[in-house]
């Protein structure tokens, strides 16, 4: 079974006086333990399409199926709760609490879980540890360079044990140097860890760690390759 399925979705959304279809009907299908890049110019799609997946927005129309459950007919209560257990997300502003330190930022997720408070202690900072950044744990984001304060958020993503993590455009603050490294983090997640990556990108030599990549253009998907390079 995939992961991941979708089936001719489609979304609009109603501005008055017209209503303003930003996908057309896409239909893909993601298996566990791909990296997956998703390109595309401003307003191709590419960005509703990761909202939709990441079950932060539901489609006009057409079927989506996570790890065999309908997301379509989901009610919000749901939906938080397949969110906080199965998807991780990373940003491109990072989205730490800046007076709390990296552990705590990190603990986060898990207190929405209801996970006991040593426990969480625990698994945050097994996670610093995954990303390099286990002597960090008491720095809040202001004492963290940029690449410093990317590596917690993907450490945030990582501590539900969630299969897929979500990249939006996660490179996009950072120089090429740490860019890469960050990078590199995914690319290792992807191969030692498992982890299923989907993230969004404007920049080919970032979507080049990836392993497939998908380009859309005007809502819909105008290539879906296996990358090469």
């Amino acid at each position: 079974m995939s992961l991941i399925e979708v089936k001719n979705i489609k979304k609009s959304y109603n501005l008055g006086e017209f209503e303003l279809e930003v996908l057309k009907g896409i239909s893909l299908t993601i298996n566990s333990g791909e990296f997956i890049s998703i390109m595309g110019p401003s307003g191709s799609g590419k960005s509703t399409f990761m909202n939709l997946l990441g079950c932060l927005d539901k489609p006009t129309s057409g079927k989506y199926y996570l790890d065999g459950i309908d997301i379509t007919t989901q009610d919000d209560d749901n939906l938080a709760e397949i969110r906080n257990s199965k998807l991780g997300f990373v940003f491109q502003g990072f989205n730490l609490l800046s007076r709390t330190s990296a552990l705590e930022n990190v603990e986060l997720p898990m207190i929405y879980n209801k996970i006991p408070s040593k426990d969480r202690h625990n698994i945050a900072m097994q996670a610093l540890e995954a990303v390099g950044l286990e002597d960090r744990a008491c720095h809040t984001p202001n004492q963290l360079s940029g690449g410093q304060q990317q590596r917690v958020a993907i450490a945030r993503a990582l501590v539900n044990n969630a299969p897929i993590i979500f990249a939006d455009e996660p490179t996009g603050n950072l120089d090429t140097k740490t860019s890469y490294e960050i990078m590199n983090l995914f690319s290792k997640l992807n191969s030692k860890f498992k982890r299923t990556i989907i993230l969004v990108t404007h920049e080919n030599d970032i979507a080049n760690f990836s392993k497939r990549i998908i380009k859309f253009k005007d809502g819909n998907i105008i290539s879906d390759e296996v990358n090469i390079a």
